[in-house]
C-alpha cells in the first residue's frame, strides 16, 4: 500500500552532510539544484490500496537510477543507502534509517514494467529540463545506436538444442517431478544432468550430427509425452520453456519418414526468428558491419545544440536483428509525444532512405540529415560509367533519356519483393544493341538497359542528398553527429550500457531508460557547475596532417 511522503532532508543529515562535503559532490548538488525529481503520486496506480506500506517509490526510483550511475548491485545499493551520507542526503532519510532489503529493488523495477511506467521515468525528467529551460523543442538532435549483449552464455547451435531440451528437463522436474519420473530414460540422466558445453561435445562433423540427431530424438519424445500422451496433465503444455522447446525444434529439426532429422545451415529460418538461448528468448542474433553479438541494440538520441547541455531525449531498445532504417519513424512518434521534436535530426546512413526523407519532413517538420547509401552498381563504379544519375527522368512525361539521347520505351509502376513502390524503365532492344556506348551501360550481351527508379519525390530526394553530401558546406552540418558516438563511449564506460544486466527485452529496455536518466543528471550537474563539453580527441600524429 502506497502512502505518499514529503521530502524535506532532515536537519541532522543536513549538517552532517555539509560538514563531510564542504564543496558538496553529485548528489548533493543534484539534490539542491534540481530537487526530488519524482512524486509518489506519479506511481499510485502500481501499488494496492491495502497491506504493508511500501517503501517510497520516488525514492526507490532515485536508488535505482544512482545505482546505474556507479554500476551498483542491488545489495551494494541496499548497503549504500545504509551506509552513504549523500545518498541519506539525495534521499532525505534520517542518518540512523536502516534502509531496506535489497530485494525491494527488483520488486519495484517489476511493479514498473508491469505497469508500463518505464518510460515515465525518463519522460518526467524531460519535462522537469524543459520547464527549468534546459531542455528545448524544435533544436538540433543525433542518434546512433550500439550492441548490447544479452546477460546470457552464448552457444553455438548444438550446445543451444541442448541447453535447450536440458531447460526443459530441469523445469518439469521442479514442477512435475513425478510424472517425469515415471517415464524418463536412465540415460537422460547422463546425457542432461550437466551443462552442454563445447568442451564436452564430440569431435568431428559426422560425430557431432550424430549427437543433434541424439538430442532431436530425446526432443520429441519429450513433446510426444506431453502433446499427445492423453494421460499427461494439460497443463504441462503452458509451460513457457516448454513451448520454447517446441519452437526451437521447429527451427532446428524436420520430419523425413519418421525420422527426426538435423537442418543444414541453409533451411534455418532467418537468425531474428530464432532462439540462442532459452534462458533469454529475446535475445536473438545480430551484425553490424564486423561485430557480431547475442542480445538486443540500444538507439540513443539526444540534444546537440552549441552551448547547450546534451541531454538524452529518447531510448529505443529492439531486438539485436532489427536495422536502425527501422527505428527512425519510431524516435520521430516518441518525440512528437513528447514535444520535442528537433528541426534538424543527425543520423548516419543506417537510418536513412528515401521515404524518410520526405515522411519526417512532411509529417513531422524534421530534417533529417544523413548520407544516403552510394550508388552500388557496376556503372557507377568504372569511369564514365551511365549510372542512374546520368539519366534524364521526365516525370510527366513518364519517359527517361540516356546519355546519348534515346528515349526509354516502357514505363512500369510495380513493388518490389519486400513491397516498395518503384517504376521499371526500359529501352529499346535494337537502339541499345547499336549503341556505341553500350559496354559503359549494361552487361548483358543482347538485352537492353533497364533502371528501376524510386517514386518520384524519393527518387529526387536521394539524387539531391548525393550531390550535397559532396560539398564542404553539408560535410560541415553533418559533423556534429560524430558526438553521439562520445554519448555511447560514456554509456558504455561509465554506466554499462553495452551489457544487459537483466534476463529479457522489457527489463533491458528498462535499464536502457534508467541509464539515460542516470546520464542527464550527471551532465546536468556536471553544466551547473561549469565544466565545459569535452573536445573531440585528435591523436598527435592525427594533428600533423595539413588542414
Amino acid at each position: 500500500m502506497l502512502q505518499p511522503q514529503t521530502s524535506p532532508v532532515p536537519e541532522q543529515t543536513v549538517r552532517v552532510a555539509r560538514a563531510a562535503f564542504p564543496k558538496g559532490n553529485l548528489y548533493i548538488t543534484m539534490r539542491d539544484e534540481i530537487g526530488t525529481l519524482y512524486n509518489d503520486r506519479d506511481f499510485e496506480t502500481l501499488f494496492p490500496t491495502h497491506g504493508q506500506p511500501a517503501f517510497s517509490p520516488w525514492r526507490l526510483v532515485l536508488i535505482c537510477v544512482m545505482q546505474f550511475m556507479e554500476e551498483l548491485s542491488d545489495r551494494q545499493a541496499a548497503e549504500a543507502v545504509r551506509s552513504r551520507i549523500d545518498w541519506k542526503y539525495v534521499l532525505a532519510l534520517e542518518l540512523t534509517d536502516p534502509g531496506f532489503d535489497f530485494s525491494v529493488l527488483c520488486e519495484f523495477r517489476a511493479r514498473l514494467i508491469a505497469g508500463g511506467s518505464e518510460q515515465q521515468l525518463l519522460d518526467t525528467l524531460l519535462k522537469q529540463f524543459k520547464e527549468r529551460g534546459w531542455l528545448k523543442a524544435r533544436g538540433k538532435q543525433r542518434t546512433d545506436s550500439t550492441h548490447v549483449l544479452a546477460s546470457i552464455r552464448t552457444l553455438n547451435r548444438l550446445e543451444s538444442v541442448g541447453e535447450t531440451l536440458r531447460a526443459a528437463l530441469n523445469t518439469l522436474a521442479t514442477v512435475a517431478a513425478d510424472w517425469l519420473c515415471s517415464w524418463i530414460p536412465q540415460e537422460w540422466f547422463d546425457r542432461y544432468g550437466h551443462a552442454v558445453d563445447e568442451y564436452r561435445l564430440p569431435k568431428g562433423i559426422a560425430a557431432r550430427k550424430e549427437y543433434a540427431q541424439t538430442i532431436g530424438c530425446d526432443g520429441m519424445h519429450l513433446l510426444i509425452a506431453i502433446y499427445d500422451d492423453e494421460t499427461t496433465p494439460q497443463w504441462l503444455r503452458q509451460i513457457p520453456v516448454v513451448e520454447i522447446l517446441r519452437q526451437t525444434w521447429v527451427h532446428q529439426y524436420y520430419m523425413e519418414n519418421g525420422q527426426v532429422c538435423w537442418r543444414e545451415k541453409a533451411d534455418l529460418p532467418p537468425a531474428g526468428n530464432r532462439f540462442d538461448s532459452p534462458y533469454d528468448p529475446d535475445a536473438r542474433y545480430g551484425n553490424k558491419r564486423s561485430t557480431t553479438w547475442t542480445g538486443y541494440k540500444v538507439h540513443i538520441t539526444e540534444t546537440c545544440d552549441v552551448d547547450e547541455v546534451h541531454l538524452i531525449t529518447n531510448v529505443e531498445t529492439t531486438h539485436a536483428h532489427l536495422s536502425d532504417v527501422e527505428q527512425t519513424e519510431p524516435i520521430h512518434e516518441a518525440l512528437s509525444a513528447k514535444a520535442l521534436l528537433p528541426t534538424e535530426h543527425i543520423v548516419d546512413a543506417g537510418y536513412v532512405d528515401g521515404e524518410l526523407l520526405i515522411s519526417s519532413k512532411v509529417e513531422h517538420g524534421v530534417d533529417l540529415i544523413g548520407p544516403v547509401r552510394p550508388n552500388t552498381s557496376w556503372q557507377a563504379k568504372i569511369s564514365g560509367g551511365y549510372d542512374n544519375s546520368q539519366f534524364i527522368v521526365n516525370w510527366d512525361a513518364h519517359t527517361v533519356t540516356c546519355p546519348q539521347g534515346q528515349t526509354s520505351t516502357t514505363w512500369t509502376p510495380s513493388d518490389d519483393k519486400w513491397g516498395n513502390a518503384g517504376i521499371n524503365v526500359k529501352f529499346s532492344r535494337p537502339v541499345c544493341r547499336v549503341c556505341n556506348s553500350r559496354s559503359l551501360c549494361t552487361g548483358s550481351k543482347t538485352d537492353p538497359r533497364f533502371i528501376r527508379l524510386r517514386p518520384q519525390a524519393e527518387h529526387q530526394a536521394i539524387q539531391s542528398i548525393r550531390q550535397q553530401q559532396q560539398t564542404a558546406e553539408w560535410k560541415q552540418r553533418y559533423n556534429r553527429r560524430a558526438g553521439v558516438e562520445g554519448t555511447i563511449s560514456q554509456g558504455i564506460r561509465s554506466f554499462g550500457l553495452r551489457r544487459a544486466r537483466y534476463i529479457g527485452l522489457a527489463k533491458a529496455r528498462l535499464q536502457h531508460i534508467m541509464t539515460a536518466v542516470a546520464i542527464n543528471l550527471v551532465r546536468v550537474v556536471a553544466w551547473l557547475r561549469g565544466i565545459p563539453h569535452a573536445k573531440t580527441r585528435t591523436s598527435r600524429f592525427a594533428a600533423l596532417a595539413p588542414t
